[in-house]
């Protein structure tokens, strides 16, 4: 009768399904290749599934039941070192690893701040994180990259479950001698600047909510420039391209370009952007992602 598969081979098969490379995932462990290829072969047979596909050049491919396997295997494992502290009266004490998905504009704002807050309460907790737009996040997620992410609601579609962290409501940002920057807390409409050159934060799904938010206040904007890169249209501005609307906003006037922008309150009623923390619906949480959950609804008082 063939042994039962050990939790070592699972935690092999877990890294090797991340990288989908026997050398990288071999260099990551610090064993040999051919010790970690025996063990993804002896965890197969065991099981009696054919875990991946093998591919020219050592590349690996999950296969169906893989793919099935490794979406399963987390929660287990999380079980497992759950149940090893509470033996040892760590209970308390978190410890492993956490990949969270980021929205890339959300990135330099938030991922800071919410590390250090983290690291400061789960100090063994080692925690990266992965940047990338909205659908690039929602694939993550459902494929098993990253545990939770913190992004939008734009555009998330089926298959996930939320949790609100913030609303932040949209802004005018011109340049700092636009007739306008002279006085920013008086406010504009976008039906103020409907004839000016509007430089466009050109992201999947971003683009359509600004886009809809000139509908809802029935105004066509006069869009010159479409850039996909926050520090980039705010450049543009600063240097007199056009104006702009943004959500998050900086704690100083600088660009990367050199000139200033000021930012505007916009007084037309429209709904304001939702930052959420994202999980795969029906997967079970680890203490890890429940953990940082909690430190970011401490962070932005999130509406309960």
């Amino acid at each position: 009768m063939p042994k039962p598969f050990t939790l070592i081979q699972l935690r092999y098969f877990a890294v090797v399904a991340e990288t989908e490379n026997m050398t990288a995932a071999a260099q990551r462990l610090n064993i040999t290749q051919s010790a970690l290829s025996n063990a993804i072969s002896q965890l197969e047979q065991e099981l009696g599934v054919q875990l991946f596909i093998r591919l020219s050049q050592r590349g690996l491919r999950l296969s169906p039941s893989g793919k099935q396997f490794a979406q399963e295997l987390p929660a287990f494992l999380e079980h497992v070192d759950s149940l090893y502290e509470s033996a040892r009266g760590l209970a308390e004490n978190l410890t492993g690893e956490l990949t969270v998905g980021i929205f890339t504009p959300l990135a330099p704002f938030r991922a800071p701040v919410i590390l250090q807050a983290f690291e400061r309460q789960y100090p063994d907790v080692q925690v990266s994180f992965l940047e990338g737009d909205q659908e690039f996040l929602r694939r993550s997620l459902l494929e098993g990259h990253c545990e939770l992410a913190l992004m939008y609601t734009l555009g998330l579609g089926g298959g996930v479950s939320t949790q609100l962290v913030e609303r932040v409501p949209a802004h005018v940002l011109v340049h700092a001698e636009h007739p306008l920057a002279a006085d920013p807390e008086q406010g504009v409409a976008l039906r103020d600047l409907e004839e000016e050159p509007m430089i466009l934060l050109d992201l999947p799904h971003t683009r359509e909510y600004y886009l809809q938010l000139f509908q809802l206040a029935g105004v066509k904007p006069n869009v010159r420039h479409r850039v996909s890169g926050y520090e980039t249209v705010r450049s543009f501005v600063a240097r007199g391209h056009g104006y702009s609307l943004l959500n998050q906003r900086l704690h100083h006037d600088l660009t990367y370009a050199g000139g200033r922008v000021v930012p505007l309150r916009l007084v037309d009623e429209v709904p304001g952007i939702e930052v959420v923390l994202v999980r795969p619906e029906g997967m079970r949480p680890t203490r890890r992602a429940l953990a940082f959950e909690a430190v970011c609804k401490q962070l932005y008082g999130a509406e309960r």
